[in-house]
């Protein structure tokens, strides 16, 4: 994979020279090769015309030019031969020429793409009083924060700066001959920093003048430039008639203050004034780009088709792990199967913590396989410098948090993205799963579920001041969030003949806002309703909720390919907005995670006796406020089904001080019972809680509206 390269993609590495013949005395011929060409490199991609040799620039401030003559890339080898002609500038150049031997780095390839050429000024003013992770600036003239002196203009469809001259020129010492030889040895090395030696020997005169003399090198300085987003390349043809700059014109972005030493020759009677400038644009996720600046990909994330569209271009076969990182809208909309990283997935048997070593160990091999590992490891390393989103074909390993909430990573990840939640459980969350979600969330890392069974994008919010959260539409994030629920609790083997009765209780309860001012009821609060998204009741109630316009929720669990299970809750009925979903280890966590604040029970089973023993013991500790319950049906069912318990407590005292949890539950046989309790309970008058009656029935049975007293 060649997704971080070593090297900008719009450069090569440094070539040495492997032939070297002499022309006259101060022009030379070189064969030049370069090796360990990055297969990223644009030149593959581009006419060889558009590419151009650079030499290095501590050869041009000395006066040695090098003009590539002919490019030979080879694509298959990675490498290049570069036939250059150096020419000597001057008397100090002359005798350097005369010291160059074979195996010395002298120059680079650079593409001169024109897609990468940048446009728009704004490009570039955008990067003003911005830093990198070091705090270094991104693009600055004259100063950490300067940009005043900098002049962009738009000539010729392209963004061109002008960089003015200082008054001035630089000189060498008497003792520059010297260090010749000294240079000459060091140029097969290309890891050292010949440059900065090479300035102990350059002296500024602020007062002479800018004049070019024939057969000589002309060394100008401009204030520094500090540029960290882009390539700039010194504009020839804007260059005063008959000047010339050196080779070494290209300055790239991984220098702190590179661009304020030229080299300039030609005619005599021309004297430049500044330095033309143009850019061209790094790989998307090196040019530091924010999110916030990324408009065409936030329009894109907006678009579900295009999400769905980008994972349909991840690689096969579907059960291997695969991720990217997107950085730009354009990115987004041409993925290719090549621009994802793909790992076919081993089943793990982690030793535990008897075996502490050896388990950080597989732990570490573990998340070094995970296809979001080389994206995630880029960032941390500085090769991935702009804010993006990674899609992942299936919810990142819980292993995986260590590294997405890194200090790094919480900066430029601005979004998850994946369309199934496991590889293993399908559609179903581990309790680490949520866990790691919930993280996220406060980190301020949106995770998005590219849910293609309800053809929606989906945003995991957690519900405020509680410990968990659902995925719900984008366009319904604040209503999730500000919602007060209700809840159905049911069996999921009828329906029943309650969805008109549940209809017309919803209907009264939303038009019983306007009257109050409660911050849990009131005009401006939207409702949810939140079922187990199962059949039956479930069903009826979720199909409720989308026919009133309420945002319809579930929390789904896993109930299939159990053997000893006779539950047929398979099915999620069609009619869910928002979701989260549990596998069955997790079942109580999932019953202690609907956090309602009105449930209504519909007739069930077992599981519908636990449900309603478990809103019991949230009023009688607390974790609940008295809020009243609604048990939807006939007195006589309720009593089958929940008096001989309570009594069965009340007479042994096993409720002792509890009893008055009785109160809280309310059978409404009419919606407009429902309605009046609720009437009376927002405006302070129903008798509910602790120090209220206590009824033997173990709920309130309500008298009939529709018999006179």
């Amino acid at each position: 994979m060649h997704f971080f390269s070593d090297h900008y993609d719009l450069v090569t590495p440094d070539g040495a020279i492997c032939e070297l013949k002499r022309i006259d005395d101060i022009t030379y011929q070189a064969l030049v090769i370069i090796e360990n060409i990055s297969p990223a490199f644009v030149g593959h991609q581009i006419p060889t015309e558009l590419l151009s040799f650079n030499i290095k620039s501590t050869l041009a401030q000395l006066g040695v030019d090098g003009i590539g003559q002919s490019i030979e890339l080879d694509a298959k080898s990675f490498s290049a031969r570069i036939h250059v002609q150096l020419k000597a500038i001057g008397p100090l150049a002359k005798i350097l020429l005369e010291m160059l031997q074979l195996g010395i780095y002298i120059g680079k390839l650079f593409a001169a793409d024109d897609r990468r050429r940048v446009r728009d000024p704004e490009y570039l003013t955008r990067m003003f009083g911005r830093s990198d992770r070091q705090g270094r600036p991104l693009l600055s003239l004259g100063g950490l924060q300067g940009g005043d002196n900098l002049i962009l203009e738009k000539v010729d469809g392209r963004t061109v700066a002008y960089l003015s001259l200082l008054d001035g020129t630089l000189q060498y010492d008497a003792t520059t001959l010297g260090f010749l030889p000294t240079l000459a040895k060091g140029l097969k090395n290309p890891s050292l920093a010949l440059r900065n030696l090479l300035q102990l020997h350059q002296i500024w005169h602020p007062e002479n003048t800018r004049d070019i003399q024939n057969g000589n090198i002309l060394l100008v300085r401009t204030l520094p430039l500090h540029i960290r987003t882009v390539f700039a390349k010194v504009v020839d043809n804007l260059l005063p008639t008959g000047v010339c700059h050196t080779s070494a014109s290209v300055l790239q972005p991984d220098t702190q203050a590179s661009g304020d030493i030229y080299e300039l020759f030609g005619k005599e009677e021309n004297s430049p004034s500044d330095i033309p400038l143009e850019f061209y644009t790094l790989e998307p996720y090196r040019e530091y780009v924010f999110f916030s600046d990324r408009d065409q990909l936030q329009t894109c994330l907006e678009e579900p088709a295009t999400l769905f569209k980008a994972f349909e271009t991840a690689p096969a076969p579907r059960h291997h792990l695969c991720a990217t990182f997107i950085v730009k809208g354009d990115q987004l909309m041409h993925l290719t199967p090549n621009d994802w990283i793909s790992t076919d997935p081993r089943p793990n048997q982690f030793p535990g913590l008897i075996h502490p070593s050896r388990q950080a160990l597989m732990v570490e091999r573990y998340i070094e396989q995970q296809p979001s590992y080389p994206f995630l490891k880029a960032i941390e390393e500085g090769k991935i410098t702009s804010q993006g989103i990674l899609l992942s074909r299936y919810f990142p390993s819980p292993l995986m948090k260590r590294m997405l909430l890194g200090d790094q990573i919480q900066r430029c990840l601005k979004g998850l993205y994946f369309e199934t939640p496991s590889l293993s459980h399908g559609q179903f969350f581990s309790h680490e799963d949520r866990s790691m979600l919930h993280d996220l969330a406060k980190f301020a890392i949106p995770v998005y579920w590219v849910d293609r069974s309800l053809n929606k994008i989906l945003q995991y919010v957690p519900k405020p001041e509680k410990d968990s959260g659902m995925f719900v539409p984008l366009n319904q994030v604040q209503t999730f969030i500000d919602a007060t629920s209700f809840g159905i609790y049911g069996s999921n083997l009828i329906k029943g003949d309650f969805e008109e009765d549940l209809t017309q209780l919803m209907t009264g309860i939303l038009s019983l806002r306007k009257e109050f001012d409660h911050p849990l009821f009131n005009l401006d609060t939207p409702i949810t309703l939140v079922t187990g998204g199962g059949p039956g009741a479930m069903e009826v109630g979720n199909r409720v909720a989308k026919t009133l316009g309420i945002l319809s929720c579930a929390n789904i669990i896993d109930f299939q390919g159990k053997k000893e299970s006779v539950v047929n809750e398979q099915r999620q009925n069609p009619y869910i907005d928002a979701k989260m979903t549990y596998r069955l280890d997790r079942l109580v966590e999932r019953q202690a995670e609907f956090h309602l604040d009105f449930p209504i029970f519909l007739p069930g089973g077992i599981g519908t006796d636990f449900e309603y023993t478990l809103e019991e013991v949230r009023r009688k500790v607390g974790s609940s406020p008295p809020n009243p319950v609604f048990l939807l049906g006939k007195p006589e069912y309720w009593r089958d089904k929940v008096s001989s318990r309570f009594r069965t407590n009340l007479r042994t005292g096993t409720i002792a001080g509890s009893e008055w949890v009785s109160n809280c539950f309310f059978c409404i046989e009419y919606p407009s019972q429902g309605i009046h309790i609720l009437k009376q309970f927002f405006s302070g008058t129903l008798s509910i809680g602790k120090g209220g009656p206590i009824y033997e029935d173990g709920f309130v049975v309500l008298p009939n509206p529709n018999q006179s007293s």
